[in-house]
């Protein structure tokens, strides 16, 4: 059933954003000492980045788990009721 306020009362996938971070810490760490290695100091520095923000993003996906079901409802928690009009 669509209600029209979906953008409102959208629910994100926190969870798999976190395992996506935790796979972009992985590959970017790698990323950057293979190129550093390798005597590429370029790749180096945008792995590096790409590092950084995948650090970011992962601190704030553990925020929003750790702040409770209004941002990560779990399958007991059934979707928000749509705003009714008067």
């Amino acid at each position: 059933m669509r209600s029209g306020n979906e953008p409102v009362t959208a629910r994100s996938p926190l969870r798999l954003r976190l395992w996506l971070s935790v796979w972009g810490l992985i590959w970017s760490a790698a990323g950057a000492a293979a190129f550093s290695l390798a005597g590429r100091p370029g790749w180096a520095a945008a792995c590096a980045a790409v590092f950084v923000l995948a650090a970011v993003d992962m601190v704030v996906v553990v925020r929003h788990i750790r702040q409770g079901p209004h941002y990560q409802p779990g399958r007991d928690i059934p979707p928000y009721e749509p705003p009714h009009e008067r």
